[in-house]
């Protein structure tokens, strides 16, 4: 069978084909080409596809051949697993759209008001585009029905199930007709996907499109082994060297994106931070500024960044490593889309270095070094931006009027014109010198830690503050009875398998196994890795847990607990000077005048305490009271 190459091949309708025209495509890509004639036959289909390949269209047009508009019921539904991504898709609906009266795509997803869902399902949608978690809010509320559902589309699965939607997504299912079509797409195929496929899909076509190898062509990459410099200061100097129109700089907090946006503002550029705790008017907001130029870094989380498509972002900075490295991959999917050319830059700290060879095994290819600019390098590309900045004013059109001030002047005080025009170019530095601090450049440490890690330990400790976000939770088969504590196991996973402290969160003991809170998505090569670490003598199986799974936390068996004898005085809340003890009074005796007691004189005194004790009521003196 010929592969088609043009839209005409592919048996859409003729108002979708003028659409197309109108927008400006011309030939389908290899998913749009193999996945729009099995979804028009009524395949249920499974789709492995890198974004950024088309595959928006390979699954909106197919379904709106289908879709009928004279009907008002809910006939579509996809799923996404960010807001980003559930608008991207739908403004994508709308526009190949066009033209089909009575036609109505809806966007929900949290963070908007409910009012306005609730108004757009009342009054009808053919396709209604969601996250898991809003798409359940409705069916739960009745306020989405799916009676007349034809089909459904996963889009990114793999992301979904990353992100912990899987049981969502399956719970949907469940919940749609019997008689209706599914479409799952992935960049990457996982078991969990492959296993919610064959239970959901009917006799599914598989298609692979080879797309990441040919993505990841289309993006210069490089890395930089962090030593030497300070990681804020090279990455100032490669931004002052590279061209770049748009650019996204990935870390993997939410607090660290806050923190970096303020540093990169404090040097000079429009740069903003996208986070999970941004409202989604203000998410929305910060990516049209991007989009229209009034913003040229955005600082962003792996999850944040899902779904935005903005053309001018030419290059990608992965400032912290990522841990799964197909999470490396959609990072850098954010530039070099739709047949445009990127770069991508990744930040390696030498403990890190088994996460590049992860990285290059899943992009397949080496990913060569590369070495920050010089203090000179940057110097002469300030130089060279001067220069043309001059250029640039010599086409002003009120330059006649600069150049007979300048004339004036130089009448007046006699100054040369070369020593005037000097004068002139000090003063337009202005906060920007041309020629950088002459120190010599600091030569890279010769231990293996990270540079910036030891600089960072010299500081002032502050106060941690534990982001969730992007953590999951593991199973490790240690606990109590194997006397292990926290500290051993954050031992073994800093030390053993080169995770980085901060990516640990909270750490539960149980009796026999521990409950570790870690990055989502741990590659599988890193989980058999930890297989192989023993933690007191004892070898551990790490697996990934759902979080409704993680049993609650019970205080030790007291018998497990060590004793702590307090003595024998009884704990009181009067004041030391008038506590009493069982029935003699406190001496008032000054304590320089009472008799020193002798061997053994405690065993007599508490002997004595208790005669007279049985004399005066028959009570006994306090007994020796130990605590849990």
């Amino acid at each position: 069978m010929t592969t088609p190459t043009t839209f005409a091949e592919l048996g859409l309708p003729a108002q979708l084909l003028t659409n197309l025209t109108k927008i400006g495509y011309e030939a389908p890509s290899a998913i749009q080409a193999a996945s729009i004639p099995l979804l028009l036959e009524g395949n249920d289909l499974l789709g492995t596809a890198q974004t950024g390949t088309g595959k928006t269209a390979a699954f909106a047009l197919p379904t709106l051949a289908q879709v009928d508009p004279n009907s008002t019921e809910t006939q579509v539904l996809v799923l996404a697993p960010t807001r980003e991504l559930a608008i991207q898709v739908a403004e994508a609906f709308q526009t190949y759209s066009e033209g089909m009266r009575g036609f109505h795509v809806l966007p929900i997803y949290g963070g908007q008001p409910m009012g306005g869902q609730l108004r757009g399902l009342r009054r009808g949608c053919q396709v209604v585009v969601g996250t898991p978690g809003r798409v359940m809010d409705h069916l739960r509320r009745g306020t989405l029905k799916l009676d007349a559902l034809k089909a459904v589309v996963l889009d990114e699965a793999d992301e979904m199930l990353r992100m912990g939607f899987i049981d969502d997504v399956t719970w949907i299912l469940e919940h749609a007709p019997e008689q209706r079509q599914v479409a799952l797409f992935s960049a990457t195929m996982p078991k969990p996907i492959r296993r919610l496929a064959e239970q959901y899909l009917n006799n599914p076509k598989e298609i692979a499109i080879e797309a990441q190898s040919s993505v990841v062509d289309k993006i210069e990459q490089a890395f930089w082994m962090v030593q030497g410099t300070n990681k804020l200061d090279a990455l100032t100097r490669i931004l002052e060297v590279e061209e770049f129109d748009g650019l996204i700089m990935f870390v993997r907090t939410k607090n660290a994106t806050i923190e970096m946006a303020q540093k990169l503002e404090a040097r000079g550029y429009q740069a903003r931070a996208i986070n999970g705790d941004m409202t989604q008017k203000l998410r929305e907001q910060t990516i049209g500024e991007l989009k229209e130029g009034h913003l040229d870094i955005l600082v962003a989380t792996d999850v944040a960044a899902r779904g935005i498509d903005v053309p001018r972002i030419t290059h990608v900075i992965n400032y912290d490593i990522p841990i799964d490295p197909e999470a490396y991959v959609h990072r850098i999917g954010r530039t070099g889309r739709a047949g445009r050319t990127g770069k991508a830059i990744l930040f390696v700290a030498p403990r890190e270095r088994r996460l590049l060879r992860a990285i290059e095994n899943v992009t397949k290819g080496r990913i060569p070094q590369m070495e920050i600019p010089t203090r000179d390098e940057v110097s002469a590309k300030r130089v060279q931006d001067f220069k043309q900045q001059i250029a640039e004013a010599l086409q002003h059109p009120k330059l006649e009027f600069f150049t007979k001030m300048v004339s004036e002047y130089v009448e007046e005080t006699e100054t040369e014109l070369l020593e005037l025009a000097g004068a002139l170019a000090c003063m337009g530095q202005k906060d920007k010198l041309l020629l950088t601090d002459e120190k010599p450049e600091r030569a890279p440490r010769s231990f293996a830690g990270d540079s910036d890690w030891h600089k960072e330990q010299r500081q002032p400790r502050q106060p941690r503050v534990h982001d969730d976000s992007g953590m999951g939770f593991y199973r490790i088969s240690v606990g109590y009875q194997h006397q292990v504590r926290p500290g051993d196991i954050v031992g073994a996973l800093v030390n053993e398998a080169d995770i980085e402290k901060s990516s640990i969160g909270r750490i539960q003991l149980f009796d026999d196994f521990s409950v570790v809170q870690m990055p989502v998505g741990m590659p599988d090569n890193l989980l058999s890795h930890l297989k192989q670490i023993k933690i007191r003598g004892q070898a551990i199986a790490v697996e990934p847990i759902d979080e409704r799974d993680v049993p609650e936390q019970k205080r030790k068996p007291k018998g497990d607990r060590p004793f702590k004898p307090r003595g024998d005085k009884p704990r009181s809340d009067k004041p030391r000077g008038e506590r009493s003890y069982g029935d003699k009074p406190r001496s008032d005796r000054p304590r320089s005048d009472r008799p020193k007691p002798g061997p053994g004189a405690n065993a007599k005194k508490g002997s004595k305490r208790r005669s007279n004790a049985d004399a005066a009521g028959g009570q006994s003196a306090p007994r020796r009271r130990t605590y849990d």
